[in-house]
């Protein structure tokens, strides 16, 4: 006689085990969350491992430069603020022509808005590694290996680097935010 309960089918035993990795690679994710310094060195590690096999193999160009773009990405929305001053200058300014609004503080009597990005540290740290680790798994199949000309795609991304890093730099100057904690303020006594 066959067993009527639902675990016993090779699906649902699969999907259990699944189930219960990713919960086990969930609980050593967020234990990892306060020790920042070493999420980053570990992620430095593995970006040092997997641009030496790039130049070791010398191949894989597509795969790195594929790898540079979207860390790019990850990194201008880390420095990106979650709620882009340009529109709410501009809902600001439409708002005050319609008459409606106002209620918001102005310029002078602005209260203090922290800096909230677009992208958490956290998530551009685990976004990176996920990608930097995907990458460095397609270094092992030679699929992926495209026969290209590196230099071209080396000086294509240094210049799109320039002009998005510069881009993103007036923005930042325009509208007067910088996404870096300096650190807590600290008075000296008087006296």
């Amino acid at each position: 006689m066959e067993d009527a309960r639902p675990d016993s089918t090779p699906f649902n035993q699969f999907a259990a085990q699944t189930t219960q990795l990713a919960q086990r690679f969930q609980f050593y994710l967020d234990q990892s969350t306060p020790f920042v310094f070493y999420r980053w060195v570990g992620l430095g590690t593995l970006l040092f491992l997997f641009m030496l096999r790039i130049v070791l193999s010398q191949g894989w160009y597509i795969v790195c430069y594929s790898l540079a773009i979207y860390l790019l990405n990850l990194f201008l929305a880390f420095l990106q603020p979650k709620f882009d001053p340009s529109l709410e200058q501009e809902l600001r300014e439409k708002e005050t022509e319609e008459g409606t609004g106002g209620d918001l503080p102005t310029k002078a009597d602005e209260e203090f808005r922290p800096f909230i990005r677009r992208l958490p540290e956290f998530k551009f740290w685990y976004s990176s590694a996920r990608a930097t680790t995907i990458a460095f798994l397609c270094t092992f199949f030679s699929i992926f290996d495209v026969p290209v000309f590196w230099p071209i795609l080396l000086i294509y991304f240094c210049v799109l680097f320039a002009i998005t890093m510069r881009r993103q730099i007036q923005h930042m100057i325009k509208y007067r935010y910088l996404p870096f904690d300096l650190g807590k303020t600290r008075y000296s006594r008087r006296n």
